[in-house]
């Protein structure tokens, strides 16, 4: 964007371009974060009522591990 262009947005928006994007950065941030959470919680109740092995459970919490490190990588202000 062009200074007049980001100067109409931050009038019309009352917020800055990079406050808006930092603001919805965090939000996806704690968003997938907790997903990640409710996954480890749901593998590891699972693996305690014996229906997954730990295996299992340790797989699938580093695989969503990663995917929360590449999101937080591609997604950033």
């Amino acid at each position: 964007m062009n200074a007049d262009q980001q100067s109409a947005f931050e009038a019309a928006a009352g917020v800055g371009l990079d406050t808006l994007a930092l603001t919805l950065a965090s939000i996806s941030a704690v968003l997938y974060l907790l997903w990640l959470a409710w996954t480890a919680l749901t593998q590891y109740r699972a693996w305690n009522d014996k229906r997954a092995t730990f295996f299992d459970m340790t797989w699938l919490v580093i695989r969503a591990t990663i995917l929360v490190l590449l999101l937080g990588f591609f997604i950033r202000p």
